[in-house]
């Protein structure tokens, strides 16, 4: 799946949002927002927000069942991300619950509330390496004050092991939590190292890159074009010198959180809308039980075909940018139903997929004679789990299989009550980081919907678009560390080209050309400069959707200056600040579809030598004197750079044994609801 994070960004593309982009025009009555506070709690570089659920009340007494056991399915799979991110993750976690839950000191310390503050950010990152640099997160209170929490906590739910107690449990932990270097970073991308033994995620055991490497070369068939997704749902491990994979199913690694999302699809299965939902869904759960990625093959074959249902969801191992090889999927769930209306709105794209593709600017080879089964909705989230939260997609496009797309097509969402809660919560930055008086006049009269239109080309024609060459099975095999910002890059520079496009007023989706420049506008100067906020001094970028952007924005920066006399985009230092202004949105645009050609031929070809030099290149280093002078003017804007969000809460109104309602409750306080998911989802040993 694809994931556009954090935009303003393989599976859903996941915009990921982890910094809180502008959105798409408002759904939310003004009524309704001005009685709901967005803003929910605020600490270290992070802000918690809360969305709400419209449309959901008007469900019927089915459908309303159908959400509540996928929602209770996907918090039923929480234990895993934990674990897949790093082997003493939930140890961690209980501990640091163990202590909130019982600590009988005072509360009101300083360093208690440097203590609770380390507690909520590993809540947020779903482990002790931060969510988007990787690196593990430094507590600011004292080792012997962790010595102190732990003596003084009168607590069940501290995970101790055989012939341990709370003495040595706190010795124990303290060497992982504050020995920095120590499994420093979850993701290690850098080069000359070996990228998995040097990378701290539970994804391996034992095994090294070259070791890595040779196993699945061994078992990709270089003829079979629909090759499975290897290595997706696995642990690869090396014992008694045989390396071998230890499969996520019921009866295999991760059974017992597997047995619970099983329970509750199975609930689901008597509720669904029609045939092929329910198809679907008795998929997944065979799935779940064999471990077999030929059925999970078959399960997103239906899933793309279901596209009737109000309800939907994601649940799974599916996105693979925590894996410096690009093999094992994330869990993930996002359970969501259909903004009919807005859907309405924005399928004028779904509608010309195969004019993007005939008219695309890559070579002919690259393009797809026939897009197939392309389906686009806004929907509205109602949970989300695992790798999709507390930090959240804005879109969505799955599935990841090249293969699946090719011939049943796939799906593409924007999380419409997600972008909302954005828009409501965050503070503008054009006015600092704009030089002209046009640029901020067209930030505010096009920005939400110039972003809106970038996640739908990103997901609905971005990732959708192109086709591997024949002896290209799986790109990501190919390339490694760098497919996951490769194709991130692809997707941005197909929305990026026909933004601008007068195609795009004339099918009704913008009102001028206008809207495009908000957005060439916007993402440059976050590609630049904004998105370095978000870094610590002397690091560079790691996270695959800076990268891509970084990489696009550079690239087209210096090609752009070739020409001295007319640069495209020019950099300017007015008063200590810098400013980067775009001379020729018409030659930018050429240049955008220029890298689109290389980028989808890298992709197409699996070119791993043209991917390590793009990336490298143009997309890790940082120029640090611009990262600090962008987080000295960000501090003034009061805004944090990351930001992630509180559930709503399901809650079935019984009549003995059978629900007769669902409401939704909007949790907001942080602590509490992940106290409470600690006590009620914690279905996996913490020595699993």
């Amino acid at each position: 799946m694809y994931r556009f994070k954090n935009y303003i960004l393989p599976g859903f593309l996941l915009l990921f949002i982890a910094c809180g982009p502008p959105v798409e025009e408002k759904s939310l009555t003004e009524e309704t927002t001005a009685k709901f506070q967005f803003k929910a709690d605020r600490f270290a570089d992070l802000q918690l927000l809360r969305y709400q659920v419209p449309g959901f009340d008007d469900l019927n007494l089915q459908k309303k069942k159908l959400v509540y056991y996928l929602y209770e399915a996907a918090l039923s799979g929480r234990d895993i991300i934990y674990d897949q991110n790093y082997k003493h993750n939930l140890r961690i976690r209980r501990a640091l619950e163990a202590i909130v839950d019982g600590y009988q000191g005072d509360r009101s310390t300083p360093e208690f509330e440097k203590f609770l503050t380390y507690t909520k950010r590993v809540w947020f990152s779903n482990g002790i390496h931060h969510h988007y640099s990787f690196y593990k997160i430094p507590p600011e209170f004292s080792r012997d004050y962790w010595d102190q929490l732990v003596a003084n906590s009168e607590s069940d739910r501290f995970p101790l092991v055989e012939g341990e107690d709370k003495t040595q449990l706190a010795e124990n932990l303290a060497s992982i939590v504050f020995d920095l270097d120590k499994d420093a970073k979850r993701l290690n991308q850098d080069q000359g190292v070996d990228n998995i033994s040097a990378s701290a995620n539970n994804y391996y055991e034992g095994v090294t890159q070259a070791e890595v490497e040779d196993f699945y070369s061994n078992l990709i068939d270089p003829n079979n074009p629909r090759g499975v997704s290897y290595g997706l749902n696995s642990k690869l491990i090396k014992d008694d010198d045989q390396v071998t994979e230890r499969t996520y199913k019921i009866g295999g690694l991760y059974g017992p959180a597997l047995e619970k999302i099983v329970y509750w699809l199975e609930l689901a299965i008597p509720a669904a809308e029609n045939d092929l939902q329910r198809s679907a869904l008795e998929k997944l759960v065979e799935y779940y039980k064999t471990g077999d990625l030929k059925t999970f093959d078959d399960y997103n074959i239906a899933w793309v075909k279901d596209t009737a249902s109000m309800v939907d969801a994601i649940n799974g191992f599916i996105e693979v940018y925590g894996d410096a090889m690009g093999y094992r999927g994330a869990f993930e769930s996002v359970v969501s139903i259909n903004d009919v209306e807005a859907s309405k709105r924005m399928s004028a794209l779904q509608n010309n997929v195969q004019w993007f593709e005939e008219n695309s600017p890559i070579m002919e080879p690259h393009k797809k004679k026939e897009v197939k089964g392309i389906s686009y909705k806004v929907v509205t989230v109602v949970v989300e789990s695992g790798d999709a939260a507390p930090s959240t997609p804005v879109g969505i496009n799955l599935p990841n299989s090249s293969w699946i797309r090719a011939e049943h097509g796939s799906k593409a969402v924007s999380l419409g009550n997600i972008k909302d809660a954005y828009n409501q919560a965050a503070s503008g930055s054009a006015d600092e980081f704009a030089y002209t008086q046009e640029e901020k006049d067209r930030a505010k009269e096009y920005g939400v919907l110039a972003s809106s239109l970038h996640t739908a080309l990103h997901e609905v024609i971005g990732h959708a678009s192109g086709q591997l060459e024949p002896d290209i099975i799986n790109p990501s095999s190919y390339l490694k560390q760098y497919f996951s910002p490769i194709e991130e890059a692809r997707a941005d520079l197909v929305s990026l080209y026909y933004i601008m496009d007068p195609k795009m007023v004339e099918i009704g989706v913008m009102p001028s050309l206008d809207a495009g420049k908000a957005l060439y506008e916007s993402y440059i100067r976050n590609g630049l400069m904004l998105q370095l906020r978000r870094l610590n001094e002397g690091e560079n970028i790691e996270q695959a959707h800076m990268r891509n952007r970084q990489t696009v924005s550079s690239w087209v920066l210096e090609k752009g200056m070739e020409d001295v006399e007319n640069k495209v985009i020019e950099r300017i230092t007015e008063n200590g600040k810098t400013y980067f202004v775009i001379n020729d949105y018409k030659k930018l645009r050429s240049l955008f579809g220029e890298l689109l050609r290389e980028v989808q031929r890298i992709k197409s070809q699996g070119d791993f030598e043209a991917a390590k030099t793009l990336i490298e290149t143009y997309g890790v280093k940082v120029d640090q004197e611009m990262l600090m002078e962008v987080k000295q003017r960000y501090a003034t804007l009061d805004y944090s750079p990351y930001s992630g969000f509180i559930q709503p809460k399901l809650i079935p109104v019984m009549e003995g044994d059978e629900i007769v309602d669902v409401k939704v409750e909007y949790p907001n306080d942080f602590v509490a609801q992940m106290m409470e998911y600690g006590e009620k989802y914690s279905f996996l040993p913490h020595n699993n």
